[in-house]
């Protein structure tokens, strides 16, 4: 008994040990290399060569003379106060100590060779270990070059045997594969298949196979109850485990996938298969497919007994929705171009699978063309297994035996499909009593089943003639929301232009504002400059007349007149303020401020940050909310009315000689004027009237003696022109000024 066990055991493994039979398994080669590497820690070893032996021995007692010349530094530091706690550290592949800034004389002659973050750490290396560092830095380049060389030589070694290793590899791979798939059989407790043998005379399509359950749906199964299995007895082996995987498993999942027969006769070329939707046509297909697929993979089956089927050359699939929207295919174009594919490469061996074939369209012409695909395959395929709602199609077994029907069982008493396969009958699709399990309202189902004794032959012209009215009323009202989305589109469309006009405006207005400050900066340059060149020529003059005690006061007066000409021209200490320190900046209503996604263009805010630190800005008429660090503000020297800016040193002089005093104080008894949402009033987004009548309301009850912002924006300018004609013409206006370059799009009124 125990001779006949072990004959069987050599008979099943032989086929593997003649795959190795001729291989060259370089023990030598092995042997040599484990001398020289540890493989489990991927470390060369000292025995691989005598000098790398001494090296690293040498490197060893350099760096103990090392730690132990920094520990002593390093404890002198601690006792000194010089760091809270002794440190050695590496810092530029050099070993040093830490020690703080303010006790860097502890170490006079050492290097520093980094500093902390903060400033507060120094770490230096002392002048001593300098030596033992060098030192390490030889050691470890002597290393590395030794190291690098025992590996050239092993991979020379290596190269020298390279048909032997991938002839070896190439052999390990196929036994690798054996295991692979017999672990797999093992876990889906798996049953070899027979593939029938081919004739000269006509393909043998004849397929049995019993209880064959979809190999993707059990794999997740087990999956599944594996998981379970194993948070449920976490404390044991792993051995455990396997033996209650393999052994119990197959008892849980005897429910769940449902097992099906598939049972087709030698003669058989074309299978339709009909029934309920959800009945499990396309799984019971795409199962048939998978069998024959691993099947000549060699793959053992998840079955019973000893199922046989065919070796098909080609195994062709038309299975889903192919409908593309890149490829401008259809639901049935999809369907359509994938047959296609499949008839070109269809042979006399190969298996067909199509699913809902003919659907997509209508259902006379669907059936029409199914009928013509399935004649056409059944005398030039092995095997063709097609689904179908169409029952026209059940029918070509009447006329011709090499077709067959089969059908998805369906429970008239649960109401629900049991997912077994009835061969050699036909199934309806249940549609009403489908509904009916889900749910559905019963009124509804009733109906139905109404309709469908209505819907008999002799009353299919008057439906195709109530189909032809509904469709002709459903284009119209496409037709209608066509019509409806075109002009809205238009109406975006005009606004886009506009806006893009506008902000083609703002750029403009922004790099003429660019060139004439640029233009104002040169002209106060060339009038200190000629300021400067007076005061030289002063001193030059006098200098010619002057004692030697003289010339150090008038060196001394030059040099103030320059100085002082230099700061009336410095730029404000705003304006020097780096432009990133926009943390605490609070832009107010109506302030204009950068926008750095909108370009950094100026925009104007219309309300002010709120829980959320948003701000809405306007653009134009454009208005978006940004992150108040999207903004920053413009700075001080460019907020100032740039409209006559003469240069600060001639405009101090001027006003000393004019005395215009009286004019402030006309202008001071308005009070200041500064832009509040107080003191504003917008009228962008109104019509002309609107905006008149809120103005008119505005001035009549606005206070004396105030200032007015009037804000109507920068769009067709009609609001403008009504704004300025309405202040130049009422009797409470005492003057008023339109926008400035800073400022677009607002009018300050005086009111009397």
């Amino acid at each position: 008994m125990l001779e006949q066990e072990c004959g069987n055991i050599f008979h099943r493994y032989s086929p593997l040990l003649e795959l190795l039979k001729n291989c060259n398994f370089l023990t030598e080669l092995e042997e040599k290399i484990g001398f020289c590497i540890d493989c489990k820690l991927l470390i060369i070893l000292d025995r691989a060569s005598e000098d790398l032996e001494l090296i690293r021995a040498e490197r060893k007692r350099n760096m103990e003379n090392l730690d132990s010349l920094l520990k002593k530094v390093a404890a002198q530091i601690f006792q000194a106060g010089g760091i809270d706690k002794p440190l050695i550290t590496k810092r530029r592949s050099r070993m040093c100590v830490g020690i703080k800034a303010s006790h860097k004389y502890l170490l006079p002659d050492g290097i520093a060779l980094n500093v902390s973050s903060s400033g507060a750490t120094y770490f230096m290396e002392p002048k001593g270990a300098v030596e033992f560092n060098n030192m390490e830095v030889r050691l470890s380049n002597s290393e590395i070059a030794e190291e690098t060389a025992i590996l050239s030589l092993l991979t020379a070694e290596i190269a020298k045997s390279e048909r032997e290793i991938k002839y070896l590899m190439d052999r390990v791979l196929e036994i690798d594969l054996a295991f692979a798939r017999a672990g797999f059989a093992q876990w889906m407790d798996g049953v070899c298949p027979i593939l029938s043998s081919q004739s000269h005379v006509s393909f043998d399509s004849s397929i049995n196979i019993e209880g064959i359950k979809h190999p993707l749906l059990l794999g997740s199964s087990l999956r599944s109850l594996s998981a379970a299995s194993s948070n449920s007895n976490p404390l044991k082996s792993d051995v455990e485990n396997s033996e209650m995987t393999v052994g119990s498993l197959s008892k849980g999942i005897s429910d769940f996938p449902v097992p099906i027969d598939i049972k087709v006769e030698c003669e058989t070329r074309v299978v339709v298969i009909t029934g309920p939707n959800t009945g499990g046509k396309t799984a019971s297909m795409k199962t048939l497919g998978l069998a024959s697929l691993m099947s000549k993979a060699g793959l053992y089956l998840p079955a019973k007994n000893h199922p046989r089927l065919p070796w098909f050359d080609l195994i062709l699939a038309d299975i889903g929705d192919h409908q593309s929207l890149e490829q401008n295919l259809s639901t049935f174009s999809g369907h359509i171009s994938r047959i296609v594919d499949i008839l070109e490469l269809v042979s006399r061996e190969s298996l067909v699978l199509i699913d809902e074939i003919g659907s997509g369209t209508d259902p006379s012409e669907g059936v029409a063309l199914a009928t013509s695909i399935l004649q056409y395959l059944r005398d030039r395929v092995g095997l063709a297994v097609v689904t179908t709602h169409y029952a026209d199609l059940s029918c070509l077994k009447d006329k011709d035996t090499r077709f067959e029907n089969a059908a998805t069982e369906f429970s008239l008493e649960t109401l629900r499909p049991t997912y077994r396969i009835l061969w050699g009958s036909t199934g309806d699709s249940n549609a009403l009593n489908i509904a009916k399990s889900i749910g559905f309202d019963r009124k509804i189902i009733q109906r139905a089943q109404k309709l469908v004794e209505r819907l008999r032959p002799e009353r299919q012209q008057h439906r195709k003639s109530e189909l032809y009215q509904s469709l002709m009323e459903e284009r119209r009202k496409l037709e209608s929301q066509a019509r409806t989305a075109a002009s809205l589109h238009a109406e975006i469309m005009d606004l886009y232009r506009e806006i893009e006009d506008e902000a083609k405006d703002l750029d403009r207005r922004a790099a003429h504002l660019k060139a004439k400050e640029t233009q104002q900066v040169q002209q106060e340059l060339n009038f200190a400059k000629v300021q400067i060149d007076t005061v030289v020529q002063d001193f030059e003059n006098q200098l010619r007349d002057a004692s030697a005690d003289e010339i150090n006061s008038l060196i001394k007066e030059s040099e103030s007149a320059i100085a002082a000409i230099v700061e009336a021209h410095r730029p404000d200490d705003d304006f020097s303020v780096s432009e990133t320190n926009t943390s605490s900046f609070t832009p107010q209503f109506g302030e204009q401020v950068h926008v750095k996604s909108l370009g950094d263009k100026l925009a104007t805010v219309v309300e002010v940050p709120g829980d959320d630190d948003t701000v809405l800005v306007q653009y134009g008429k454009m208005r978006v909310r940004v992150k108040k660090n999207n903004i920053r503000p413009i700075p001080n020297s460019k907020r100032k009315n740039a409209a006559n800016p003469a240069p600060r040193l001639r405009k101090q002089q001027e006003d000393r000689q004019s005395g215009s005093a009286g004019s402030s104080n006309e202008e001071a008894s308005y009070g200041p004027r500064v832009q509040t949402s107080k003191n504003s009033l917008d009228l962008r987004g109104m019509r002309v009237e609107e905006a008149s009548h809120q103005l008119d309301i505005a001035l009549a009850c606005w206070e004396s003696r105030s200032v007015l912002f009037v804000i109507h924006g920068m769009g067709t300018g009609v609001v403008k022109e009504r704004v300025l004609e309405i202040l130049r013409n009422h009797p409470r206006v005492a003057k008023y000024e339109q926008e400035s370059p800073m400022n677009y799009g607002c009018t300050v009124a005086y009111i009397k």
